[in-house]
């Protein structure tokens, strides 16, 4: 679906590089976490994607699209929807139903298309009952979700989302990622999450760690808990329920790695009791 081929990126001639070299090949259906601390390449790898920033050298390909092609550029748009980090700059009208369709009226869909990509996108992200709100009125959650709504109405494939839950709290954090993992898990989207909260890869089927603009590990989430020191050195940290786990097992309790959760790790205490 993405490939990534030694792509270098500086934001200008003199500044270090943003992107050193990245290899990274993201298959169909998939979803990914990429996490890291600020500054270290992330969020530029993912700009990359839509071809928002292009290459300094190397490719990206979306389906076998080049980024750096002008007339690969639209196809490619059409593909990827992004989500960012503030839900307030990507409402561009005042009622949620319009704001949804915006997107596709950019893209001459026909108007009864429209209504019917508008009322799916909405229902996929539990929205319907707010069709006719004012979305300033919205929680920051509840604006996520209709952000995403609205790149659902265009019908990309992937969707990347772009620190989309660092100004949330955490109810509309959870509510956000659950709404993604639905997306992913029930209708095959392709899922790019972008993130420094080691939280929201617990879902995920992989996750890439980046460091200084390099891809410094790639695994499952299981793999890549079991390195906390490693994390904590990166700036970054396990999930709570990880390092409950990490403490258990100094203590003498013999837990699996696949305990993420705290339904997991519940099964797997009680068997010891």
């Amino acid at each position: 679906m993405i490939e990534f081929k030694g792509v270098r990126f500086r934001y200008d001639n003199e500044g270090p590089e943003a992107l050193q070299g990245v290899d990274l090949e993201i298959p169909d259906g998939i979803f990914l976490v990429v996490a890291g601390h600020n500054g270290s390449g992330k969020s530029t790898l993912s700009k990359h994607i839509n071809g928002l920033l292009l290459p300094t050298e190397g490719q990206v390909l979306v389906n076998g699209l080049d980024t750096r092609d002008e007339n690969n550029l639209l196809s490619i748009r059409q593909q990827v929807g992004m989500v960012f980090q503030n839900p307030d700059n990507q409402l561009v009208t005042t009622i949620v139903e319009e704001d949804v369709a915006f997107g596709p009226e950019n893209l001459g869909v026909p108007s009864p298309e429209i209504r019917v990509r508008v009322d799916e996108a909405l229902k996929k992200v539990g929205m319907t009952a707010y069709a006719e709100s004012a979305a300033h009125r919205l929680s920051g959650g509840q604006k996520q979700r209709i952000a995403i709504a609205g790149m659902l109405a265009m019908e990309p494939k992937i969707l990347v989302l772009d620190e989309a839950t660092a100004m949330l709290d955490p109810k509309g954090r959870e509510e956000l990622l659950q709404t993604v993992y639905e997306l992913n898990r029930k209708n095959g989207m392709t899922v790019i999450m972008i993130t420094q909260y080691m939280e929201e890869a617990v879902m995920a089927d992989r996750v890439v760690v980046m460091n200084g603009g390099q891809i410094v590990m790639d695994d499952v989430p299981q793999a890549i808990f079991s390195r906390g020191d490693e994390l904590r050195a990166l700036g970054l940290d396990v999930p709570e329920i990880v390092r409950i786990r990490e403490d258990l097992q100094k203590a003498g309790v013999s837990l699996p790695l696949t305990v993420l959760t705290d339904s997991q790790l519940a099964e797997a205490l009680c068997p010891l009791f």
